[in-house]
């Protein structure tokens, strides 16, 4: 794993195209977030913290257009490229305001990645990218593992109904069920849905992950021993922290009797050696590098066939 280190901005380089700071440090590419819950503490010194986009935030009348630009342009001009993560669930407005931003500005330099994740899975992708933003990553390569490492997020949620859930397969008869008192359900979003019946006479435990995670949960209008206790052991999880609830979250999974919960790889070395086994291609529309098969800054798919030289706009457009 390679950390960035000293380096002096050359507007000439299009490979760097990252300003540094001050004392000539090349700054980490920005994640910003939509809500400042998605923002989850730094598990050390090193990692950064997001940028909490307040045009998406504060209504219009409160953060004009012009805030907005300002906001979004002075990110770029520090930190050379901004990913912007974005639930799929955020209001149509929050969405069309930051495309509106990005068209004004005619910037190639900002990358809005949506995501289906709950809540607080999102958090945890977000606090990810944060770790990874410090590597050698370049900001398209970084962008696209949003969505790689997204599939090894295991986010759920312990549910005290499901009546009314409609972002995860729900039975008839686990709607019946979910009417009687005292009934519980264990959800899984992703990577896969899933959904069993925990209370009332069932061992029953959500399939998790074949490989070495940390659990965070936030109770909601429920105790967390289910979560902390039997599925947290039925994880083999290393080791499960409690964190705020986000506001979001009883919207999401339509009640507030829950504890949410996300397992995910902790540490930054495992998370580099997995981006960095993905075979990396450039992107013949604006250049930058990808993984996967669509660029998540010009979402352009990958097409090896394609011109090299064709770009929608130059590297040194902001």
């Amino acid at each position: 794993m390679v950390l960035r280190q000293e380096a002096q901005y050359d507007k000439r380089d299009d490979k760097v195209g990252v300003r540094t700071g001050t004392g000539g440090v090349r700054m980490p590419t920005a994640i910003a977030v939509t809500s400042p819950e998605l923002v989850l503490p730094s598990p050390d010194r090193h990692t950064p913290t997001a940028a909490v986009l307040q045009s998406a935030v504060q209504s219009p009348k409160a953060y004009s257009l012009d805030d907005a630009l300002t906001e979004m342009h002075t990110l770029i001009e520090y930190h050379g490229y901004v990913i912007v993560l974005c639930p799929a669930s955020a209001p149509d407005s929050v969405r069309h305001r930051l495309h509106a931003i990005r068209s004004v500005l005619e910037s190639d330099r900002i990358a809005f990645v949506r995501s289906d994740l709950p809540p607080l899975g999102l958090s945890v992708l977000a606090l990810q990218l944060r770790q990874l933003s410090i590597c050698d990553f370049s900001p398209g390569v970084l962008a696209c593992a949003a969505r790689l490492l997204s599939h090894y997020i295991y986010a759920g949620a312990l549910l005290g109904s499901v009546a009314k859930l409609d972002r995860v397969p729900v039975t008839l008869r686990s709607h019946a069920k979910s009417w009687v008192p005292g009934a519980q359900f264990a959800v899984l979003a992703t990577p896969r849905p899933e959904l069993v019946k925990v209370s009332g006479g069932g061992d029953a435990l959500l399939q998790g992950p074949g490989f070495s995670t940390k659990m965070l949960y936030a109770a909601g209008q429920l105790a967390p021993d289910w979560v902390v206790g039997d599925l947290a052991g039925a994880w083999n999880v290393q080791g499960a922290a409690d964190v705020k609830l986000p506001a979001e979250s009883a919207k999401w999974w339509a009640t507030g009797k829950l504890v949410e919960f996300a397992a995910a790889i902790p540490d930054i070395s495992v998370l580099y050696q997995l981006v960095s086994s993905v075979r990396r291609e450039d992107c013949h529309w604006c250049g930058l590098e990808l993984i996967g098969d669509r660029c998540a800054f010009c979402a352009a798919p990958m097409n090896t066939a394609a011109e090299p030289g064709v770009r929608a706009l130059p590297r040194g457009a902001t």
